[in-house]
């Protein structure tokens, strides 16, 4: 393996001076074999080496502080390993080096490399030989803050404050359509929201705008120090934004400020939330007038719900009377087409069978009702409420009951449901009631059945566990829910396939 560059002296040969072997004369005046049990300039130079790499990432350790992505026996794994090597190869010239085949799990890495050394005057020693490197498991700092659980560098801080969180169900299934958790170190539930943790400030921001161009919101940014280096100037901060989605949900009652109204086309100060996505959607039961109220708009002139689902109450529809005039007021905007107005006489639940409790209110949901249905509404009547707004509202303008939406029967639905959603957050019943909670989110689902603008974005799965048994005459009177074709498959990879 090893040769000796000699210079030539003339034709003649000479002894060996330890062995007495005839051999052309050279520098040292010995042959290649003396030369080689004499001198070895390998000296110095280790026969192993350790090799540090996180099994986490699969990323080698650069040093000092550096960590890399390499294949194995790559091009970068190659330079990694000389670089541990260069040290102790200063009096050298490195002129080869290549890979060694070991097994993958053998934890070892072997390089061969051809090394040459000039040893007397005009004498040039070439040696190859082989460096065993140990590969030995070390987390990266990056690993060892996500296996913490509890580093983070930025928080975003997703709150709602109302009673009911459907809004916060909604962008929980944005964000796992849009994979917008995948940066997360770890995301926690809270009384009032979600909190999501991140290792890089950049992250953070991210989430923020995606949130922001979903939602009508607004955030606030903080930061606190955590510790600095006055010599070097270098500041290590902890940021965290604080996000406020606006406190209406699907089915709230809301009175607009009279400039707000005003401003949508004279719409009437008491109206339904119909949806709350990228815009607050907002229908006014009296006329068909429908609107929406963007983030600028409403922080600009922010209003609260006036009754929330929490104050529904049942009606027992006596009759129903379509309307085929409307007046409308000047500069109206747009009206809807999915739904029928209609004069509605409803009785309360529990007071069905006594005289005079008729009451007659106009509903939007005229395509929907009819007499015997039950259907949920907000009764004025009896419900106190503390609004300055509408105080100042005319009592002529304020009807005594405003419905809602119609009741079915949930145990059919629950049976005739074929599809289900994926969970981001699955442990928010040590947090929240988890009857209410279950409850909430049942609600949702039932929004998702009766609104197919919500449907379109998010992502809806085949329940393939579940099996249909219900009649056609009952499921002609419920809501429509989610065609096969908006359905997707859930793709399990644990899963058996036979192929055939």
């Amino acid at each position: 393996m090893e040769t000796l560059c000699m210079e030539e002296g003339g034709k003649g040969k000479i002894l060996c001076c330890q062995c007495g072997a005839s051999i052309v004369p050279n520098a040292m005046n010995m042959c290649i074999a003396c030369v080689r049990s004499r001198i070895d300039i390998t000296e110095g130079i280790p026969k192993q080496y350790r090799a540090f790499m996180c099994k986490f990432c699969n990323r080698w350790l650069v040093p000092p502080n550096g960590w890399l992505h390499a294949e194995r026996e790559s091009k970068e794994m190659l330079s990694i390993l000389l670089k541990k090597l260069k040290p102790t190869m200063t009096k050298v010239r490195l002129t080869d080096a290549s890979f060694v085949w070991t097994e993958p799990h053998s934890k070892r890495v072997k390089l061969k490399l051809t090394i040459q050394k000039e040893v007397l005057t005009g004498a040039v020693l070439q040696q190859v030989f082989i460096v065993e490197f140990v590969v030995m498991n070390q987390m990266c700092d990056d690993c060892r803050r996500v296996e913490a659980k509890d580093f983070w560098r930025a928080c975003v801080q997703v709150r709602q404050k109302c009673e009911f969180k459907k809004t916060l169900f909604y962008l929980e299934q944005l964000v796992l359509k849009h994979s917008a958790h995948l940066n997360t170190t770890a995301i926690k539930p809270v009384a009032t929201g979600v909190d999501f943790f991140y290792a890089k400030l950049q992250d953070a921001r991210k989430f923020i705008d995606f949130i922001t161009s979903h939602l009508p919101c607004k955030y606030s940014y903080a930061q606190e120090l955590v510790t600095h280096d006055v010599k070097s100037n270098i500041y290590d901060y902890k940021h965290t934004f604080c996000v406020e989605v606006v406190p209406i949900c699907r089915g709230d009652l809301v009175c607009l400020p009279k400039k707000t109204a005003q401003a949508l086309g004279n719409m009437n100060q008491l109206v339904v939330c119909l949806r709350v996505n990228t815009v607050i959607s907002v229908i006014d039961p009296s006329t068909l007038q429908i609107a929406d109220i963007n983030a600028t708009q409403y922080w600009r002139d922010p209003f609260q719900t006036l009754c929330q689902s929490k104050r529904l109450s049942e009606f027992y529809v006596v009759d129903v009377e379509d309307i085929d005039f409307i007046q409308l007021t000047a500069g109206c905007s747009h009206l809807s087409t999915k739904h029928r107005l209609a004069d509605i006489w409803v009785v309360p639940s529990n007071q069905i069978g006594q005289e005079n409790q008729e009451v007659c209110t106009r509903s939007h949901l005229g395509h929907l009702l009819k007499p015997g249905d039950l259907v949920l509404g907000y009764d004025l009547r009896s419900s106190n409420v503390n609004s300055a707004l509408l105080d100042d509202m005319r009592t002529d303008r304020i009807a005594d009951i405003i419905l809602v939406r119609k009741v079915y029967d949930r145990y059919i639905r629950q049976e005739r449901r074929n599809w289900k959603l994926k969970r981001l957050i699955q442990n928010d019943g040590d947090v929240y009631d988890s009857s209410s909670m279950q409850n909430e989110f049942e609600n949702f689902l039932e929004d998702l059945e009766e609104d197919e603008q919500m449907r379109q974005k998010i992502n809806i799965y085949r329940d393939n566990a579940k099996q249909l048994v219900y009649s056609k005459d009952i499921a002609s009177d419920l809501p429509p829910g989610p065609s096969l074709h908006e359905m997707l498959d859930d793709l399990d990879l644990n899963a058996d396939v036979e192929m055939n």
